[in-house]
């Protein structure tokens, strides 16, 4: 919000249209006609500022105005420094990705969430690939089972033409901190030594549940 903006939203001194206000200090409140408490304001070289219109009366405080409009903005940086903004980052599998390439996408799908950002993942099925869409969802549900230590399941994998989606939200939204915009698509296919190989065994999982259920 630009500063002239802020200026705006309140009315002082003169401005303030009120037949009476209730004027806030730090000796407390009172309720008193506007030329008075404008007669305050003016005797301690202040400004009276209109915070709160629609109050019945309307409240009124007694300060610099330069300071006030200065407590503002400081105000409203440190709310938005606070906020943390979600986005939604895709992962992209195949019906039978090898598990380099999913351990490769795990990696990244838990540092989104970490970050604080939802997950879109899917399953594409190319051509006559989609008569492994149940291979599709066994895979998906492995991937939320192993990622349930930081996400949350919001929507259960399902079809749509040649996709198969499931959506994971972050179990913690962290303080704000910038992240990168970015989206992994299938995993450059290096070549698997004999130790990799041994990983090959397919992981058991279990079919999470979307909390609330």
């Amino acid at each position: 919000m630009k500063k002239d903006d802020l200026k705006e939203q309140y009315r002082i001194n003169r401005q303030i249209q009120a037949r009476e206000v209730r004027v806030v200090s730090d000796e407390g409140t009172s309720v008193m006609p506007t030329p008075k408490a404008l007669s305050i304001a003016q005797h301690k070289g202040m400004d009276l500022v209109e915070i709160s219109p629609n109050a019945v009366p309307p409240v009124c405080k007694i300060i610099d105005y330069s300071k006030f409009l200065y407590q503002q903005k400081k105000r409203q940086k440190e709310m938005k420094a606070k906020q943390v903004k979600t986005e939604v980052k895709e992962i992209r599998f195949g019906p039978q990705t090898d598990d380099h390439d999913y351990d490769f996408k795990l990696k990244h799908a838990r540092e989104f969430l970490e970050e604080g950002n939802k997950v879109k993942a899917y399953v594409f099925f190319r051509g006559r690939s989609i008569i492994f869409k149940d291979q599709g969802e066994v895979l998906l549900l492995r991937f939320a089972n192993d990622l349930e230590d930081v996400g949350k399941v919001e929507h259960m994998p399902e079809l749509l033409g040649k996709r198969m989606t499931m959506f994971i939200a972050p179990k913690k939204v962290p303080t704000a901190k910038k992240t990168q915009v970015k989206t992994v698509a299938e995993a450059p296919k290096k070549a698997v030594d004999q130790e990799s190989a041994h990983k090959s065994k397919q992981k058991e999982y279990k079919i999470p549940t979307i909390e609330g259920e």
